[in-house]
């Protein structure tokens, strides 16, 4: 038997268009679902991303379905609040990477799985 795997999906839209108003080469988007446990104050999984090359591409439809799924591996999951995140690394030509985040939305996942 596997581990409970929970398939997240929402939409959202966000113009990466400054994170390319600096000279570079790419921006690196990914969405993390966050979450406090007993063990961690900061929990994160990467749920989906997208390597933005241009200006072109930079209107972003983030809509995740769950390209790598939210998997419960005993029960800490359960009932628990997660947020889901849009982060971007700025990879520029020459010079320090920069990194932005907003978040995106907030819920709380089921008290009990079905299978």
């Amino acid at each position: 038997m596997g581990w409970p795997a929970h398939l997240l999906q929402t939409t959202s839209s966000s113009p990466m268009t400054t994170a390319l108003a600096t000279p570079s080469v790419q921006v690196f988007v990914f969405v993390t679902t966050e979450y406090e446990n007993s063990k961690n104050a900061l929990n994160q999984v990467s749920l989906w991303d997208r390597v933005i090359p241009d200006k072109d591409h930079a209107n972003v439809q983030v809509e995740v379905k769950s390209k790598y799924p939210l998997i419960d591996q005993g029960s800490s999951l359960r009932g628990k609040k997660v947020q889901l995140v849009l982060h971007w690394h700025v990879m520029p030509n020459a010079g320090r990477m920069m990194r932005g985040k907003m978040p995106l939305s907030e819920f709380s996942l089921p008290d009990t799985y079905t299978s």
